[in-house]
């Protein structure tokens, strides 16, 4: 009677595990078609590998690293135990844990001299948060060592948060477009992590209710390496060539 209760219920966990298994395997299936297959998925710093990639990078003795937006929000940081052998400035609009120079990103080159330019540069869920983002890719330039890598983590699809300075939402060529040749960067990978699935919500207007949105997708990434100082940069001054390289706005369909 045991033996038959027992295989029982096995027999039941069995089925239900596989029937979550087919559920699962079916749901990631049909996530397939919420993606897009123009969108590049970023392989390098992905949003679970960056970290790893950023501490590996910062490994090396003596070098200047420097972290936009590092006071403690979301939870402890360990950031600058990762950097033993290197010195760590953590940057931040406002004063906390795991900051060292309070200021405005803005602003970022009047807070450090010539001679404290940084080998490494990084910034994560922050990018979002900056009224003006191409004076902070400038600001960036100026602060960044010829031959300095460079990283990026922002949102492409997210939710509303901390207003009201959320200001916008990056997709993996508005980086490189900040980042560009133009500024003196190299892209070494642009791209973007973690899609979404989604749909508008019953309170949308009435022909987009309950509709499917595809091509979402919560992060983008950008990693590149400064390859040349230019002096006096001006926006105002870039060609749009110089920022969009061999790409286009797609042509107009022929009727």
């Amino acid at each position: 009677m045991k033996k038959t209760i027992k295989k029982t219920i096995k027999d039941f966990l069995r089925s239900r595990f596989n029937l979550i298994v087919d559920r699962t395997q079916g749901a990631a299936n049909q996530d397939k078609n919420f993606l897009d297959p123009k969108a590049p998925l970023s392989q390098l710093v992905s949003h679970q590998r960056w970290q790893s990639y950023i501490y590996e990078l910062g490994s090396q003795p003596g070098l200047r690293i420097l972290e936009i937006g590092s006071r403690e929000v979301c939870g402890p940081s360990d950031a600058r135990n990762r950097f033993p052998q290197s010195t760590y400035i953590g940057f931040d609009y406002y004063a906390g844990r795991n900051v060292d120079v309070v200021g405005d990103v803005h602003k970022l080159s009047s807070y450090f001299s010539e001679q404290e330019k940084f080998d490494i540069i990084y910034s994560s869920a922050c990018f979002e948060h900056f009224a003006m983002p191409w004076i902070v890719a400038t600001e960036i330039a100026k602060v960044l060592k010829v031959g300095g890598m460079l990283f990026i983590e922002t949102h492409f699809s997210y939710s509303s948060h901390e207003r009201p300075w959320h200001f916008f939402q990056f997709s993996d060529m508005a980086l490189k477009v900040l980042f560009s040749e133009a500024l003196g960067f190299e892209c070494i990978e642009a791209g973007l992590s973690n899609p979404i699935v989604g749909r508008f919500s019953s309170l949308a207007d009435e022909y987009l209710q309950n509709q499917p949105v595809s091509g979402l997708y919560c992060h983008s990434e950008y990693l590149g390496k400064k390859v040349r100082e230019v002096k006096n940069f001006n926006w105002n001054d870039v060609a749009l060539s110089s920022v969009v390289g061999q790409t286009k706005y797609p042509e107009p369909l022929v009727e």
